[in-house]
Parts: structure tokens; C-alpha cells; sequence
């Protein structure tokens, strides 16, 4: 089976103008029943759910939002994002993934380990899952550098043409921007909102956290690369940090704590819900899947039960 591929040579210059953002002036009263409901029900969690239970009450990932995942280089955030992109195809939302330091291969053979909870899944079972994908699962086919205006269009490219519910974009500094750019990139931020916006699509973008001096610490949103214009923009933050203390006591040889988690996911903004705080994984090597507990076994997420 070959992936779904969005090649490079087709024709987006359709898809390069913004459409006119869907102003309107409405009168209060028009939303009467739902800010009733809203006091009366409190905040109705809907949207796409990650792929641990215990975070379906916590964070949801819906329509016309911008959520960015952040953290220092080397801690798991694109394996995270990679996962929770499996996650959403299981539970049949369409996702579209430009990866500009990853080869679309590199990519499906994680997702596949991830999906399956297997390091070597037999070859039908692999088949089988491409089967299955070839209906639900996008990836932009190019590597390196890419302009601002390419990545906007290829993502109004999939939200008209594909109906993909969720584009994830690693990273931002592989769109032509400068690191000191903070015009460019509060208009790219700007242009990624509006594009949500209008489409209805939820936009994941991955973006490096500064470097620490000590790493042992989880960063914040305050410590994201770039203009602070861009955690202001976005509607969700997502923190991704590994427990490298831990990690190097067990190269070392040394006894650890096993009660201490491989990583932390660090919601720091969250514009329509209410949870803001730390949620504890712990990483499985073969699957490369980060599970909710240290003796949890890998999920076939395709047959799990936590999805309802």
C-alpha cells in the first residue's frame, strides 16, 4: 500500500488568497437558549479526544481552533503529536501531517508501532492498518524549507478538497520565518487562525521551546521560540517535556523511582476549557507509545475502548 500523498507539483495557486473571513453582527438575543444551557450544563467538552482516558475530561481538540505544542528540542513532542494524530484517525476525523524534517515513511512507520502497540507488526496487520487509513490519513510530501504562502494554501488545499479535520504543521521555523522575525511570524499566526477559522479545521503547529540551561525543569509557554505574539494568538498550548534526570540515572545504572513519570504534558493555555496544569505519561520503547500509568501494557488503539 502507498500512502495518501499531497504531491508538490500540484497547482495550489487557487488556494493562495485568503477567502473574506465570515464577519457578522448578531444580536444578543439570538443566543439565549445556548448561554442558558452553558450557566445551567456548565462547559460541554466536545471535540477530538486524545489517546489516554485520562485526559478526555481535560483537554478536547475541536474545530476552528489553533493549538500549538512547544518544548525543548529532543523532548518527544512530534512523537507525542504523532500519536495523538493516530488517536484522531481511530476515531475517524481526518488528519493531514506536513512533517518538513521527516520522511511521510518515517512518519507512518511510527504511527504504525503507535497504532498497533508493536515494535514489528506482521506484514498483513500493517496492510490492513494503510487499508484503513487510506480514507482518513494525509501527508504533505516535502522536506526541508517551505514559504508561508506554500503551507497556507496546501492547508486550504486539504480543508476544501480532503475535508481534513486536523493539519498538523512541524514546524514553524521550516516556514521561511527567521527566528527574530516577530512581524512574519505574528502574520503567519494570524493567517493559521484565520484559516481555522474559516475552515473549521483544527491547526496543530509544533514550535521549539529556548534552550535551558537546565533541563530537568518543564518550560512554559513564556519560553516559546519566537514572538510572545504567538501563544497570545493560538487558542490552546501544549507542553511537551521527558524526564531526562530519570532517563540518564538508568543509562547510569543507578536505582530510580519508578512512581516518577518518563514525561509531563503541560497544558498552559487552554482559551475554551477550564483545565490548566500537568498530566503524567510514561513512555514504552518498542510501541513508542506514552502510556497513562508505569505498568500499563501498549494499547491496539484501533481496538480500544476509550474512545466512546
Amino acid at each position: 500500500m502507498t500512502a495518501n500523498l499531497i504531491r508538490d507539483d500540484i497547482e495550489f495557486g487557487a488556494y493562495m488568497a485568503s477567502t473574506e473571513a465570515n464577519h457578522k453582527l448578531i444580536p444578543a438575543g439570538a443566543y439565549a437558549d445556548e448561554v442558558a444551557d452553558y450557566l445551567l450544563n456548565g462547559l460541554q467538552l466536545t471535540g477530538a479526544k486524545l489517546p489516554w482516558r485520562k485526559t478526555h475530561d481535560l483537554i478536547r481538540f475541536r474545530g476552528g481552533e489553533v493549538t500549538l505544542w512547544s518544548g525543548m528540542n529532543g523532548h518527544g513532542k512530534s512523537l507525542a503529536l504523532g500519536q495523538a494524530a493516530a488517536g484522531f484517525v481511530c476515531q475517524r476525523e481526518r488528519v493531514c501531517i506536513a512533517s518538513f524534517e521527516m520522511r511521510p515513511v518515517v512518519t507512518l512507520a511510527r504511527m504504525t508501532r503507535q497504532t498497533t502497540g508493536a515494535r514489528q507488526p506482521d506484514r498483513d496487520s500493517v496492510v490492513e492498518l494503510h487499508e484503513i487509513w487510506s480514507d482518513w490519513l494525509w501527508l504533505y510530501d516535502q522536506q526541508g524549507q517551505v514559504t508561508g504562502e506554500r503551507i497556507l494554501s496546501v492547508m486550504r488545499y486539504a480543508a476544501q478538497e480532503l475535508q481534513v479535520k486536523h493539519f498538523i504543521l512541524d514546524s514553524l521555523m521550516k516556514c521561511g520565518l527567521a527566528e527574530d522575525d516577530y512581524t512574519g511570524q505574528k502574520l503567519f499566526i494570524d493567517a493559521l487562525c484565520t484559516i481555522a477559522r474559516d475552515t473549521g479545521m483544527h491547526i496543530h503547529l509544533v514550535a521549539h521551546s529556548r534552550k535551558a540551561r537546565d533541563e530537568t525543569q518543564a518550560p512554559g509557554k513564556m519560553d516559546v521560540k519566537g514572538s510572545g505574539s504567538i501563544t497570545d494568538q493560538v487558542d490552546n498550548v501544549v507542553i511537551w517535556w521527558r524526564n531526562k534526570a530519570k532517563e540518564n540515572a538508568i543509562q547510569a545504572g543507578e536505582p530510580i523511582d519508578s512512581t516518577k513519570p518518563d514525561a509531563l504534558m503541560v497544558i498552559d493555555k487552554q482559551r475554551n476549557g477550564e483545565f490548566e496544569g500537568k498530566v503524567a505519561f510514561w513512555f514504552e520503547k518498542d510501541s513508542m507509545q506514552y502510556l497513562e500509568t508505569s505498568h500499563q501494557q501498549p494499547v491496539d488503539m484501533l481496538r480500544a475502548e476509550f474512545w466512546g
